[in-house]
């Protein structure tokens, strides 16, 4: 990482340069390192360093965008000089109000130097903690754990001018068995120390343990137990689909027309926080405003939607709430940390309080049908039971279901008391999701995947 300063000085040499009415400069720069394994075998060991500044001019409502990896002053120039060509050719956007000013930052730690500072070693000896527990009872281990490092700056011509540090560490575990099993577990954190290797391992064999020999079951609507794994999924698509400002505006969000009504369950609140430390804690959107907690849905009611500063700008009195996602990405502001209210209960009285049902762990392969309507279809994946009588009874074959979001959350029972961080929407670095377990009444499975 270099140091802020060095940084900011270059961002500033660029503003200097350009005789744009508005101009904005991001600097990223990113460390990735990535260790594999499969079938209890560390096969890959990879690292990736990238930098890239990205240069938005604006010129009247004609902007122009250009992102470049060169950066000496030559190189930037040209730069600079195709995002003026790019303006000038371009179209107004009558819909631009202005870039955002400068803010208050909170103080905020997301930076761990023993993190950045894990060896190739370290992360091959994490692979083969869950390689050896898998091995132990004859079954095999497959993931990946990753670490990484990444440096942003934004400066702007308003005086914006904010730049952070970022790590991450995630350890992802499949373990699979010759009779079919498979059991998963995961965990992400912005310190490598929060990565307990030894309890993931144990979840996810555990649970490979309980899954030989699935059955079939027939395609219906059951009750379900949503492992917070498979609820982090179905948000991760609620907030794609529904819970940002672009497609509100464009008319193809469940919210629209519904604020201050009752659009899900009473039980269920919904809130975007990028401050949150139980979350993956992040200061700033990408246009440099500061984030800003904001209400999605409260006690089943329509609050609010999350706006950068474009969307903002289409309504009158709007401001940003800090969610703008890094160019080249058109999908608007979306929310990248969420955050669902825990219940009371306990996964075993979730379970034990159903007679007839299915226990998912999680989700994969899932998409989009009918955006409004927020209809999504998917296949469970890595511990799929049958529950009977108030136990988890065998393992059953891989279910695809086609379903309401909205409706799921319109019929939860029962919500766990324990939260968890799960896998976001966006990248590791700047997202996750934490939530509880669910227990979800009706639940529509449409057929059988393997």
């Amino acid at each position: 990482m270099k140091e802020q300063e060095a940084v900011l000085s270059t961002l500033e040499k660029v503003l200097r340069w350009s005789t744009a009415d508005q101009t904005e400069v991001i600097f990223k720069a990113v460390d990735s390192y990535l260790t594999r394994f499969a079938q209890n075998c560390v096969h890959q060991n990879v690292a990736e360093r990238d930098a890239n500044l990205s240069i938005r001019v604006i010129r009247g409502r004609k902007i122009g965008s250009v992102t470049t990896n060169l950066l000496d002053d030559e190189s930037l120039r040209a730069a600079l000089a195709k995002a003026d060509e790019i303006a000038e050719r371009g179209k107004e956007n009558p819909h631009f109000r202005s870039l955002p000013v400068s803010a208050e930052y909170p103080s905020v730690r997301t930076f761990d130097e023993r993190t950045a500072a894990l060896t190739p070693e370290e992360r091959t000896e994490v692979a083969r903690i869950a390689i050896d527990r898998a091995r132990k009872e004859h079954f095999h281990a497959s993931g990946a754990f990753s670490t990484g490092t990444i440096q942003v700056a934004v400066a702007n011509s308003f005086g914006v001018r904010v730049c952070q540090s970022f790590t991450k560490s995630s350890l992802k575990i499949v373990v699979q068995s010759p009779k079919g099993g498979s059991g998963y577990a995961y965990r992400l954190s912005r310190r490598f120390d929060d990565i307990d290797a030894r309890e993931l391992s144990d979840q996810a064999t555990e649970k490979c343990g309980l899954g030989g020999d699935p059955v079939e079951v027939q395609p219906g609507e059951y009750t379900v137990i949503l492992e917070p794994y498979a609820v982090g999924a179905l948000l991760a698509y609620l907030a794609y689909i529904g819970l940002g400002a672009f497609s509100l505006q464009e008319g193809r969000s469940f919210m629209c027309g519904k604020f201050g009504k009752e659009v899900m369950g009473e039980n269920i609140t919904l809130w975007d926080d990028g401050l949150d430390p139980k979350g993956m804690v992040v200061p700033f959107d990408f246009e440099g405003v500061p984030k800003r907690k904001v209400m999605l849905i409260e006690s089943g009611v329509a609050r609010g939607v999350v706006y950068d500063s474009y969307t903002a700008g289409r309504e009158e009195g709007r401001i940003s709430t800090g969610h703008k996602l890094p160019g080249p990405i058109t999908l608007g502001p979306i929310p990248t940390n969420l955050f669902m209210k825990e219940g009371g209960y306990t996964v075993e009285e979730m379970i034990g309080s159903t007679e007839n049902g299915i226990y998912v762990s999680r989700f994969w392969y899932t998409n989009v049908l009918e955006p409004v309507k927020t209809l999504v279809t998917g296949v469970t994946r890595d511990g799929t039971f049958l529950i009977r009588n108030g136990r988890i009874s065998r393992a059953v074959k891989n279910l695809r279901f086609t379903e309401s979001i909205v409706r799921t959350l319109s019929n939860v029972s029962m919500i766990s008391r324990r939260t968890r961080l799960v896998e976001g929407i966006f990248s590791e670095f700047f997202s996750g999701s934490v939530v509880p377990a669910l227990k979800a009444d009706k639940f529509n499975f449409t057929g059988v995947a393997d």
